[in-house]
C-alpha cells in the first residue's frame, strides 16, 4: 500500500488527512489550529502554519508522496535571504479595499476581467502588494519575492520557489485563460520592479516539484481547487459551499472573464477552469437569526421547517455585511413583507430562503458568463449539516442536493493530487454520498426567487 498526505492550511487550522493512493482510503488523520484572526486586518506568521503542519502531522504513518492545498489569496513577501518581511495578510483582510478600488480606477473593470478573468476585490492578492507599495515603504524595499500561503509551505518543504495555476489564478496577476502571469498588471502597482525575478514559477498540473526526505511533492493548489479534486468533479458539475461566507463554482471547459465582478475567473487544479462566485453573508446570516430568536442551530431548523415555502411572503435580503462584489461593498440587509401574524418560524424560514437566494444568484452569474452547471449540485461546508439549509436549497434550485460522506474535502482533494504525482495520473476516486435531499414538489420556487430579486433591487 502506497501511501499519500493531503495537507489542507486553512485560515483557522492545519488538518492533514493520510490515505490510500490508489484507493483514496482514509488512513489517518491530524488537526492543529492557527493563531485567531479578526478582520479588518487579518493577519497570521507563516511560521505558525508550518509549526501547525509539524504538529498535525506528528505520529501518521509514512508516506510516499505529499501535497499541500492553502487558503487563497494571501500575500506572503520575503526578502534576499529567504526571511518572511511581514506577516502574511489574508484573504479576509480588508485594508486594502481602497486599493482594489484605485487599481479598478486604473484600467477599467472590462480591461481587468479581459486581462486576469477577473475584477480585483480586496481579497486578491495585487490589492494587498499595492497596499504594501502604499502603506509600508521599508518592508516595500526588502520585497525579494511574493508567493502564496500555500507556495510558501511547499517552498519550506522542497526549497523549490513554485506555484500550481489554480492557486496563481486568484492573485489578479496570473491569467488563467493564457496560462501566464501578467507583468504589466503588477507594473499598475509599481512599475520599477522586476516582477519577473519576484514571482514562483507555475508548475505543470500534478507535476514533483521536488523532494522533502525523499517524500515527492505535488505543487499544491488553492483550497477551492483542492475540494473540487476531492469531489471528482467533472464539467458542468456544481459546488454550493456554505460556511461564514458562501461560494458557488463549477468546473469549466472554458475560461470565463466577467466585467461585473461577480464571477471569478479562476483555473482550476487539472488544466481547467473554476469560475467561481464568492458571498460574505452565508451561515453568519442565520447564526445571527438564531441569537435574535433565542436559540441555537437545532432550534433554528425546527423553526424553519416548520413554515411553509415562502416564508408566508417574508423576505430577507441578507447583506449583514455588505457583499463581496466590487458594487456593493457597504449593502446592507433589509426585511420586507412584515406582517402582523408574522411567525418566528417565517422569520427563521426566510433567513433560510434569503441565504439560498444569494446563492442561486452566484448560479445565474455563472450561467451568464457560459458556464453549464447542469450536472450535480453539491453542498458542502457547516451549512450543510442544516436540514433546512439542504431542503431550501433543494427548493428553490429545483434539483437533488448531494451532501459528501467526507467532512475535510480540501485535504482529500490534496491527497488525490499527491497521488497523481505519485502513480503518474488521476486517481479515479469518487467521493461517498452522505444523504440525497430532493426538491419539495409544492413550492413556487420561482415566485419565491422571484420576490427576493425584487427586494435586493
Amino acid at each position: 500500500m502506497s501511501l499519500v498526505l493531503g495537507v489542507d492550511s486553512s485560515t483557522q487550522a492545519t488538518k492533514v488527512e493520510v490515505r490510500d493512493a490508489e484507493s483514496g482510503e482514509l488512513v489517518a488523520s491530524g488537526r492543529a489550529p492557527h493563531p485567531a484572526v479578526h478582520p479588518p486586518r487579518s493577519e497570521q506568521d507563516p511560521q505558525a502554519w508550518w509549526d501547525a503542519l509539524v504538529q498535525a502531522r506528528s505520529g501518521l504513518p509514512a508516506v510516499a508522496a505529499v501535497a499541500v492545498a492553502g487558503q487563497q489569496h494571501g500575500l506572503v513577501v520575503l526578502d534576499a535571504d529567504g526571511a518572511v518581511v511581514r506577516p502574511a495578510k489574508l484573504w479576509n483582510d480588508t485594508e486594502s479595499a481602497p486599493d482594489a478600488a484605485w487599481l479598478r480606477s486604473q484600467l477599467g473593470d472590462a480591461a481587468w476581467a479581459d486581462a486576469c478573468g477577473s475584477v480585483p476585490v480586496a481579497a486578491f492578492t495585487i490589492t494587498k502588494l499595492s497596499w504594501l507599495h502604499r502603506s509600508e515603504p521599508d518592508a516595500w524595499a526588502r520585497l525579494a519575492r511574493v508567493c502564496l500561503p500555500h507556495d510558501w509551505l511547499t517552498w519550506k518543504l522542497t526549497g523549490e520557489f513554485v506555484t500550481d495555476r489554480g492557486d496563481a489564478s486568484g492573485t489578479g496577476y496570473f491569467s488563467a485563460a493564457a496560462g501566464a502571469y501578467r507583468h504589466d498588471l503588477l507594473a499598475v502597482v509599481d512599475r520599477d520592479t522586476d516582477w519577473a525575478s519576484r514571482l514562483p514559477r507555475v508548475a505543470a498540473p500534478f507535476e514533483v516539484v521536488g523532494e522533502a526526505g525523499g517524500v515527492l511533492v505535488a505543487p499544491g493548489t488553492g483550497d477551492n481547487m483542492a475540494a473540487a479534486l476531492g469531489l471528482a468533479l467533472a464539467p458542468g458539475d456544481v459546488v454550493v459551499s456554505v460556511g461564514t461566507s458562501g461560494t458557488v463554482y463549477a468546473v469549466s471547459d472554458t475560461a470565463t472573464a466577467d466585467p461585473t465582478g461577480a464571477v471569478a475567473g479562476f483555473a482550476d487544479a487539472t488544466g481547467r477552469f473554476l469560475p467561481l462566485v464568492c458571498t460574505l453573508n452565508a451561515t453568519k446570516v442565520t447564526d445571527a437569526v438564531a441569537r435574535l430568536t433565542g436559540t441555537d442551530h437545532r432550534g433554528l431548523d425546527s423553526l424553519a421547517l416548520g413554515a411553509e415555502p415562502g416564508a408566508g411572503g417574508l423576505t430577507f435580503v441578507p447583506y449583514l455585511d455588505g457583499e463581496r462584489t466590487p458594487d456593493r461593498p457597504d449593502a446592507t440587509g433589509t426585511l420586507s413583507g412584515m406582517r402582523s401574524g408574522v411567525t418566528r418560524e417565517q422569520f427563521a424560514r426566510a433567513a433560510f430562503e434569503g441565504v439560498v437566494c444569494g446563492l442561486l444568484d452566484g448560479l445565474d452569474a455563472l450561467a451568464a458568463v457560459g458556464v453549464g452547471a447542469a450536472g450535480r449540485m453539491f453542498l458542502v461546508g457547516g451549512g450543510s449539516r442544516s436540514a433546512a439549509y439542504r431542503t431550501v436549497l433543494a427548493t428553490l434550485a429545483g434539483r437533488p442536493v448531494i451532501v459528501p460522506g467526507d467532512d475535510e474535502h480540501v485535504a482529500r482533494g490534496a491527497c488525490a493530487q499527491a497521488a497523481a504525482a505519485l502513480l503518474g495520473a488521476p486517481p479515479a476516486w469518487e467521493p461517498a454520498v452522505a444523504t440525497v435531499t430532493d426538491p419539495d414538489p409544492s413550492a413556487d420556487a420561482q415566485e419565491i426567487r422571484a420576490r427576493y430579486r425584487a427586494a435586493r433591487g
